[in-house]
């Protein structure tokens, strides 16, 4: 999530205040991200330094110190909106680690490992739809946070399944001859 940008976004809207932005933003983001007001002042410290806002000077680093974005940030905010996230590359993601190197210890079973990991991320998704019953039919933005959120956790629970999937025929197939390094990585990049 890019503090900087949103904050940008906020004060595309006008000039605003170190606490005004964190009270919109977490408004804006139906109050599922907190914002720490010193990540805001630090943030719009940055900012400012790279020209991106400029503030009033008065208050110096007070609460009442109204910042306002530049036309460079204005510019930062445009690029930033349209252009895509660096998807290229997977994320460093804790619950993919830790399968990964269960699979090498002889003191875990790495299925049942999956199983903790599945009924966690299954309980998360009954929070937040309940969340989403309860109180997002009031608030667009909140609706929008949960269901983000439920897509993310249901493609956790499709991965944990489909992982278990693979080693259960990984583990009751004979084991394959290895072939070399590159041979493996050519054919997997398709080239003979």
């Amino acid at each position: 999530m890019s503090i900087k940008h949103s904050l940008l976004a906020l004060l595309s809207e006008g000039p605003k205040y170190g606490l005004q932005l964190r009270q919109e933003f977490e408004a804006k983001t139906g109050q599922v991200w907190p914002l720490n007001v010193g990540q805001v002042y630090t943030t719009l410290q940055r900012l400012e330094s790279d020209e991106l806002v400029e503030s009033d000077g008065l208050g110096e680093d007070g609460p009442r110190r109204t910042f306002r974005i530049t036309s460079k940030g204005d510019s930062e905010l445009s690029t930033w909106l349209h252009t895509p996230p660096d998807l290229t590359s997977p994320p460093r993601d804790e619950l993919t680690i830790k399968i990964l190197v269960a699979l090498d210890l002889s003191k875990v079973d790495v299925h049942e490992v999956i199983q903790v990991h599945r009924r966690y991320v299954v309980e998360l998704m009954q929070q937040w739809t309940r969340l989403k019953e309860n109180e997002s039919g009031f608030d667009l933005r909140l609706a929008l946070a949960i269901d983000a959120e439920l897509f993310r956790l249901d493609a956790v629970v499709r991965w944990l399944d489909a992982a278990e999937s693979r080693l259960n025929r990984a583990f009751s197939e004979p084991p394959r001859i290895e072939t070399s390094q590159p041979l493996r990585l050519r054919r997997r990049m398709g080239v003979r």
